[in-house]
């Protein structure tokens, strides 16, 4: 890997994004977006998912000129239109006026049709909490997900973030229904790595580590075994049913052609109801507790969602972001062929 600085790495993403068409405003928040997940350790939903992002924009998946627009709503919920815009954009846009919504009303929500990936659900979460709000967040996907018991796929791997806020360092967990990314598992398999635990069935039914042998039979171990199954239907259901779009099978089974997802965003403004020291004196206390456990590893501390993220986010704006050296070539300087 080579360690680029943030800077660079976000200016290269911005001129790529203006040479796609995007106009300077949208090309310099999506460029931030890409390079923001990068720098905090998402790998596999930044710079290394550009190349995926290019091909989607070329076969007309995404269009890059579109924008969310509101379709009907009443007090603090409403419906948007995604019109197969920009997923990041259209998922920033929408927690953006979640959190409007919640500083009205207390709570907001925005339930968002016909969009596409939104990248790294995370960052709607760490969007909410550095404005103090919390937040939950979730998207359906195409069906990449055996449900218990089945051996093809048939339910999406339907990512949930939820964030607090703390002044002492935010918690956000960020999760998707399969135990690993399809990002991840092909990340493993590029370095020849099995991962640290089962992570789904190979072609004979046997539960694996082998990161290959389960992209090769589809059949991702869902988080829980039917309790992730379980969830991952639940959250297809709610995502359609409130915005009026998509449910997974539905959606087009091809990943270079995964379009017109389904999203909720909520924000939760807690100052409402309560005192910001009460509610941080509460969050830390939770903390500590976590970290008075016991750990099986003495060399590997207990640590909270979203701890890692603000270790790595530091040590790559002091080191550089790491980055994919065929993946940074083809970007820097990057020419639309």
């Amino acid at each position: 890997m080579l360690r680029v600085p943030f800077d660079e790495l976000h200016a290269a993403l911005r001129r790529a994004m203006q040479q796609l068409g995007l106009t300077e405003d949208r090309a310099a928040l999506c460029a931030r977006l890409f390079a923001e997940t990068t720098r905090d350790g998402v790998y596999t939903h930044g710079l290394n998912r550009f190349p995926r992002f290019v091909e989607t924009i070329r076969n007309g998946s995404i269009h890059i000129h579109a924008e969310p627009t509101k379709t009907t709503g009443i007090g603090a919920i409403e419906r948007w239109e995604g019109h197969r815009g920009v997923g990041n954009l259209n998922a920033h846009a929408s927690m953006q006026r979640a959190i409007t919504l919640a500083k009205q009303h207390g709570i907001g929500a925005v339930a968002l049709a016909n969009t596409n990936h939104w990248m790294r659900g995370g960052t709607y979460g760490w969007q909410a909490a550095e404005q103090g709000l919390f937040a939950l967040c979730w998207t359906n996907t195409l069906a990449n997900l055996p449900a218990w018991g089945a051996t093809t796929p048939t339910l999406g791997n339907n990512p949930f973030v939820i964030a607090v806020p703390r002044p002492g360092g935010h918690v956000v967990l960020d999760m998707a229904m399969s135990q690993f990314s399809y990002g991840t598992l092909a990340a493993y398999s590029k370095r020849g790595q099995p991962l640290p635990v089962d992570g789904g069935f190979d072609t004979a039914g046997n539960l694996t580590r082998d990161p290959a042998a389960i992209e090769s039979s589809q059949r991702a171990l869902p988080v829980g075994y039917w309790k992730g199954s379980g969830l991952s239907l639940v959250l297809d259901m709610l995502a359609a049913m409130i915005s009026g779009g998509l449910a997974t099978h539905q959606i087009p089974r091809d990943p270079l052609r995964e379009s017109g997802l389904s999203q909720v965003f909520l924000a939760i403004d807690p100052t409402t109801i309560a005192d910001p020291q009460e509610l941080s004196q509460i969050a830390d206390a939770i903390l500590d507790s976590l970290h008075q456990a016991t750990p099986a590893d003495p060399g590997k501390p207990i640590r909270y969602p979203g701890q890692q993220t603000l270790q790595l986010r530091e040590e790559n704006l002091r080191l550089g972001v790491p980055v994919d050296p065929e993946i940074w070539h083809q970007l820097n300087p990057f020419q639309l062929s």
